[in-house]
């Protein structure tokens, strides 16, 4: 499903990072954990594409990221990977459903409007179709984007700290919906974090070191 191998990254004026390989299928669910300063972010990027490694490659479903054209690695991305990030970004001119309904144009499939309404009803979001972003709650702006990772049903999902600002309840309900979906749909989820309210919830774990 996705496999990294011999990655390594560094930023400019900073130290080399080495990261260990990774191997997920279908229904795996592995956590990364680590400190502030050990890669975890700059490592989901790079498992998602949007980051070039120093070395080393990625695969989902035996193709090579790196050898994906770059016109078509937000195609590729947006029919294979959910991405939630840590901080979401929005098109503040787009109401949620647009946003959301953004997602499938992106990854060039046609936009299906009952399919977000009903996503975002799953997600306890129907009464904010038609708000704007800015003007939800930060709990409901982390559901909108879980329902902007999850409308194209992808083969992964790649979790950038999907609960460090969220309450335990939602924390709990974030984390639920995650691994609902990667079971009914069979898909790898990779979450990186350091909240370690959720460490017990996931069996495989890999720790980064901060580099320093």
């Amino acid at each position: 499903m996705i496999r990294a191998k011999g990655l390594t990254y560094q930023y400019s004026g900073g130290s080399l990072m080495s990261f260990p390989d990774i191997q997920c299928e279908a229904g795996d669910q592995l956590l990364i954990l680590g400190e502030s300063g050990s890669g975890k972010t700059t490592l989901l990027q790079i498992l998602s594409g949007l980051r070039q490694p120093q070395t080393g490659s990625v695969s989902i479903h035996g193709t090579d990221l790196q050898a994906v054209p770059r016109r078509k690695q937000d195609q590729f991305r947006g029919k294979h990977v959910g991405l939630v990030f840590q901080t979401p970004h929005f098109l503040q001119a787009l109401n949620v459903e647009e946003n959301v309904a953004l997602a499938q144009r992106l990854a060039g499939q046609k936009i299906d409007l009952p399919e977000v309404r009903d996503l975002l009803e799953r997600l306890g979001l129907a009464h904010r179709i038609h708000a704007y972003p800015r003007h939800c709650s930060q709990g409901e702006q982390q559901r909108i984007s879980l329902a902007r990772a999850l409308i194209n049903q992808p083969d992964i999902l790649l979790a950038d700290e999907p609960t460090s600002a969220l309450d335990d309840r939602h924390c709990l309900e974030v984390c639920g919906l995650l691994e609902a979906h990667a079971s009914e749909s069979r898909s790898a989820l990779i979450i990186v974090t350091h909240d370690q309210r959720i460490k017990d919830r996931i069996p495989h774990t890999i720790t980064l070191e901060r580099h320093v």
